[in-house]
Parts: C-alpha cells; structure tokens; sequence
C-alpha cells in the first residue's frame, strides 16, 4: 500500500503537469487557457476531449469522461489506482513510500498485476541473456547483427535472446519467487502435470509493449532451419495481452506519429525495426494479424492519417484488403503502398536513409481507389463481369466512409477511372447502405422510416459507474460539488448571524439537512461520498478537494475530478447564478438551501407518486391499508405546501 501523503503529492504534480501526462496518448493542441485533441475513450472526428492546465483536469464533451491525471491514466492504460500513482510517481521522480502488505494483503493482489510484474522479469532476462550469456552473445547477437542491427536499435526494442535449455526462465523466475500460474498465464512457461518448459526456447525474442512502454508480450523466432515448427512464436492472449488491441512498436512510435501527423502501417517486428533503423519512426506493425478496429483506433488517438505498406506480393495483398475498409470505416485518411515485387519493408529499407524512404513513399502512395484498381483491373479487363464486381468491391469500400464529402470525392475519382456515371454509383452505395441498415431491423419492430442502430454504434463507451437511473441526479451531483467546493465556506454572512440564523458551514447545513430527513441517494456512489464527507469534514487538516480527488478509490477521485472540471456549477439549471454573477457569499446564501429545498419537493413528489400508483392498485376492502396510504398522501400534500412555500421565499436572482 501506499501512504496517503504519497498518493497526495503524486496527484497534485500530476495535476500541475497533466499536459505531459495526456499527451503521451492523444495529440492535443492549444485552444484559448485549455488544450484539445480526439477523444481516446470513443471514436470521433470532431475533437470534443478538452484538458484544463490550470484545474489538472480533462474532460470529454462527447462520452462524458473526465477526471484528473491518475484518472486517465486508470483509464487508457486499464491499470489500477495504485500502478497508475507508481508510474505518474516515477514519471515525475517522487520517491514512492510502500507500507509493507501483510500477507493477506499480498494474497488480494490481482492477477493482473503479478502477470505485468513476471513480464518485466522475462524481458530483462531475455535481454540480459542476448548480451551476457556465452549462448546468447554468440546465437542471438549474432544473428541480430546478421540481419543488420545495430546495437542502439537492438536496445531501443530491448531485444532478447532465449536459451536452448528447456526451462531455463521458468526455473530463474521461481527462483525470484514469481509463481508458476503466473508463468503459465502470461504463456511464458508451459505445463503440464510435472512437466514444466519455456515456450520460447532457442528463439531470438521480440518484446511487445504496451503504449506506455511496458512488456506484456513476447514474439519469438526459431533459428534453427531444419526443425518443423512455426518460424514465429507469439504468447498466447491473456490478461494483460489482446493482440487485436496493440501494434507492436506503437511505444517507440507514438511521438512521432503526433510529430508527423502520420502512421505507417507495416506487418512484422523486423519491418517496424528496420524503419527506426533508417530513421523514420513514425511506423507500427499489427504483428502479422488482421488488421483491427481497435487497432486502428489506437493510432487514431495519435493521427487521422495512416499509410499502409504492403509487401510486393500481389496475391498476399488480396487477403488483407479488408483492413482498408475497416481504415475507412474509423473516418481515417488512409494511403496505400505496394513495394516492388519481392521486397518487404524490412528489405526494402536496409540500403535507404530516411530522406530516400520519405521521398519514395511520398511518390508513390495513393488511395485506396487507386490501389484497389491498379491491383484488380488486369484480372477483369476483357471479361464484364470480374469488371462489375472490381467496381461493387470499390463502391462497398466507398460507402463505409462516414463523411458525405470524403465519399462524394471518392465517387468521383471512381467514376473517372472506371468510366461510370456518377449516379449509378450513387445508386449502388444507397442500395449497400439501405441493406446495411435493413439488417439492423431484423426482428424487430422499428419502422425503417426511423431508423434506429439496433446495437450502440461503434466508438459506444460504457456509462461511467456514477451516472445511474437516479430521478434525484442533478439535485444529487450539485451537493456534491457543493461540499467537496465550498464545504468549509460559512453559508450564513457574518452579519446576518443571529440566534434565529446561527453561523453553519455549507458542508454541515447540506449534511444535516439531508440527515434530518433521511435523504439517502439511490446511487451507492453519491451516498458513499456524503457518508465519507460526514466522517471526515471535522477531522483535522481536512481539506475536501484533495481528500476526494487524490482518494484512492477510483469511483470517487474520478467523479470528484469530474464534477470539478467546470469552474463552479454543473448543469444549466444553476449556470446563470455562478459565482462569475454573484459573489461567493451571497451566492452560496441563496442558492444552497434552494438546491436543497428542490431535492426534498423532488424526493416528496417522487414518494407521492409512488404512493398514488400503491392505492390504485391497493384492494378497496383493505380498509386498513387504504386510510394508511391515504394518511400518506395526505402528509406529502402538507410537506410539498411546506416546501412550495419555502422556494417561493428563495427566489434566486
């Protein structure tokens, strides 16, 4: 664990320096006070994910997403409060303080964790082997530098080398006290019953990180050439490694993408280190698997631009064309490039520095419609029908496009290269659209008229675990902010005070309030945060802000941030009568008791409500039942007078 003074001063750097923080992952650019950039928690081309320097918050605009530093980094890494404070803490140089886990609390530590920590272990052993080991100096090593790699570049990826013996890591790893299940769950070792074995033995070893430069994967190659096994060996999925949702490379290249404003996009470790190499960094590798959206979305956190190389095998090229639909799909800017025939990227930039690559690629890139064309046309000249179906195969790609204007340019580049009016290629992409909505419908009863996705459509992100089916919730959020603000603020003006108005804090009047009439949330979150205020509100050196927004349970820190990611009030409702209009006291005095008094006439027509529905479906002979329901109603027409009265005598100005 973590004491909280670390966790406080971690939070408070990271706040004052969340530029850095945010923009290892999305390209931001200045906007007034504040900076702006593509959402990375949903797809979107309209930039609507804002970072405030000077509050150390973000906020998106479109998904809802916000929160401080550490939130963020929760959120885009998927890692946990305390790994997100241990990274911002070495980011930033502050001396973590750990309190000793008790063996209990070493026992709860997930999985997750234990798996990212037997990662490490293998990397710097794999990569201490390569350099150290007699075996991987002169196995390893040399067949790195064989392939023309220098030694910066063989560290830059920290590659590695491991040994023949059938479980040489298994055996180093328990020797550190690293479990077998972990070794088993990460597919570095393999079991079974009493046999144990490292699954990359004999194999130079590619790391594959995650985007903040951690080892969660590995890929291996075989040396030997007369053994029928795979030539490249990868780890198996788990749960710190979906290939489908990282690029290898994508942690050395993601500065320069953003620099660049550009992506390329080739198949294999080696094509991605042979780039760096030559000196163009900017480049990732989907590792030999189909192309992803999740993939895709990754660089399009960095860039709406990406290059994709092909080696020049026309018949390999054929396979993978789905991806460029899927490219197209996310509302990217993507090129082509088909290499000379027998040349990959790895080959083809050996005996080329970068200027040369970047002139070659500038040359010859196109888009996709080009491409397609040039790649398919020779099998279907002479012959009408492989003809029609290039041009359905090229007006299907075009009709994934979501822009109206990107596809109206499109359909006319088609147009002139296929020789085909414009119209009917209109015609076609509404046909493919009409079915692709149609689809959609299929067994349901929504008229195609109003048209309606049947499932989220992509980019969808989950609701935040604080936005619940709560009929109280903007009441609910604005105390929040209220006492987590202006707690400690005196809600009364020093001369007002008097024996009938006596001096009480914001934070005391709301909870009390709330106490007196038992005004318990119906969301867990939002009554866990009044209960955590009423506990520690009189402790002392208790500062609200910090105790809620460096708390280190996520939920809270992460709604507290949020609601503070706006200067002072929330919602509309209570926007025009901020602090910005009115002064603090005067603002406070009236508009506190008011939000207070609509939450309990909300609640009390909530009840009543409910009350009313209970009596008509009560059994009139239920004599007992009916006057107690009656009796009900009747003491909430009095309390909802009462309230009326009330907000009538604090009209805001």
């Amino acid at each position: 664990m973590i004491d909280q003074g670390t966790v406080d001063r971690v939070v408070e750097t990271s706040q004052a320096q969340i530029i850095d923080v945010v923009s290892e992952f999305v390209s931001l650019r200045k906007r007034g006070i504040n900076y702006i950039g593509n959402c990375p928690f949903h797809n979107e081309k309209t930039p609507s994910f804002t970072v405030s320097p000077h509050k150390g918050i973000y906020k998106c605009f479109g998904c809802g997403k916000g929160g401080n530093a550490v939130n963020f980094l929760m959120d885009v890494e998927q890692v946990s409060f305390i790994d997100a404070i241990k990274q911002l803490g070495k980011k930033f140089n502050i001396h973590i303080d750990e309190v000793e886990l008790s063996p209990e609390q070493q026992q709860v530590k997930n999985d997750r964790e234990s798996m990212m920590a037997v990662s490490g272990f293998a990397q710097k052993y794999f990569t201490n082997i390569l350099h150290k080991s007699d075996e991987g100096r002169s196995v390893g090593l040399s067949y790195l530098r064989s392939r023309g790699f220098r030694d910066d570049i063989i560290q830059k990826f920290d590659l590695g080398y491991s040994p023949e013996a059938k479980a040489a890591l298994t055996e180093e790893a328990l020797k550190n006290s690293f479990k077998i299940e972990f070794l088993e769950k990460t597919g570095l070792s393999i079991v079974r019953d009493n046999y144990k074995a490292d699954r990359f033995r004999g194999r130079v070893i590619f790391p594959i990180h995650s985007i903040s430069g951690k080892p969660t994967a590995f890929g291996g190659r075989i040396l030997k050439t007369d053994v029928k096994t795979a030539k490249y060996l990868n780890s198996p999925e788990s749960e710190i490694y979906h290939k489908s949702k990282i690029l290898y490379g994508i942690f050395q290249a993601k500065q320069e993408i953003t620099r660049k404003d550009r992506c390329y996009l080739v198949e294999g470790y080696t094509d991605v280190i042979s780039f760096h190499q030559s000196g163009i960094t900017n480049v990732v590798a989907s590792s030999g698997t189909a192309l992803t959206v999740d993939q895709i979305r990754l660089i399009a956190r960095f860039t709406p631009n990406i290059t994709i190389i092909y080696d020049g095998d026309p018949a390999g090229i054929k396979a993978s064309l789905r991806g460029i639909d899927l490219v197209l799909e996310q509302g990217m800017n993507v090129k082509v490039l088909l290499l000379p025939e027998g040349e990959d990227p790895d080959s083809f930039s050996k005996n080329r520095n970068a200027d040369q690559l970047q002139e070659y690629i500038a040359a010859n890139e196109g888009d996709f419609i080009k491409f397609k064309t040039g790649l398919l046309l020779k099998d279907a000249q002479g012959d009408p029908v492989k003809r029609a179906q290039l041009l359905q195969d090229i007006v299907k790609s075009i009709s994934v496009i979501p822009e109206q204007i990107v596809r109206g340019e499109y359909v006319k580049e088609c147009s002139a290269l296929m020789q085909v009016k414009e119209q009917v290629l209109y015609n076609e992409i509404a046909k493919i659209i009409g079915k692709s909505r149609g689809d959609n419908y299929a067994g349901s009863n929504v008229s195609k008229n109003q048209y309606v996705p049947v499932t989220p459509p992509s980019g969808a992100v989950s609701t935040p675990s604080f936005a619940s089916q709560n009929p109280f919730e903007i009441e609910e959020r604005e105390l929040i902010k209220l006492i987590i603000k202006f707690g400690d603020k005196n809600l009364v003006k020093e001369e007002e005070v008097s024996e009938e108005h006596p001096q009480v804090s914001v934070g005391d009047y709301i909870i009390g309030q709330m106490k007196e009439d038992e005004l318990e949330s119906l969301n867990p979150l939002y009554g866990k945060i009044f209960k955590l205020y009423e506990e520690n509100n009189h402790k002392e050196g208790f500062e609200a802000v910090k105790f809620f927004v460096s708390n280190m349970d996520a939920e809270v820190s992460q709604l507290a941030s949020d609601l503070l990611s706006r200067e002072y009030i929330v919602t509309r409702k209570y926007q025009e009568n901020s602090p910005k209009k009115l002064d603090e006291e005067l603002y406070l005095e009236r508009n506190v008791p008011k939000i207070v008094y609509e939450l309990k006439m909300k609640k009390v027509k909530w009840l009543y409500e409910k009350c009313s529905k209970e009596m008509m479906q009560v059994d009139p002979k239920d004599v007992e039942k009916v006057n107690s329901l009656f009796g009900q109603l009747t003491r909430l027409n009095e309390i909802k007078s009462l309230l009326a009265k009330e907000l009538g005598n604090r009209t805001i100005v």
